[in-house]
């Protein structure tokens, strides 16, 4: 495990420390999960936006969704 000093405003830090308390748990452990978190909302986002970039025209969509039955989607499938 590695060790980074952080400089951090007055107010972010008084804000992390409150919350971390009321989550009873770390600042060290609040910034990890906030940095898991960011890192995993980005790698999400490229995801996304590679398979989109690999997905077949617009063209191709609409004709494969025409061929998918018109149907009322089940009662448990509703929201």
């Amino acid at each position: 495990m590695s060790q980074m000093t952080l400089r951090l405003p007055e107010s972010l830090h008084k804000s992390l420390k409150e919350i971390a308390e009321k989550e009873n748990i770390s600042a060290n452990q609040f910034v990890t999960l906030a940095v898991a978190e960011k890192i995993s909302a980005l790698t999400t986002a490229d995801l996304i936006e590679q398979r989109a970039a690999r997905a077949p025209d617009r063209k191709r969509y609409e004709e494969l969704l025409a061929k998918a039955p018109d149907v009322e989607s089940d009662e448990e499938d509703r929201l």
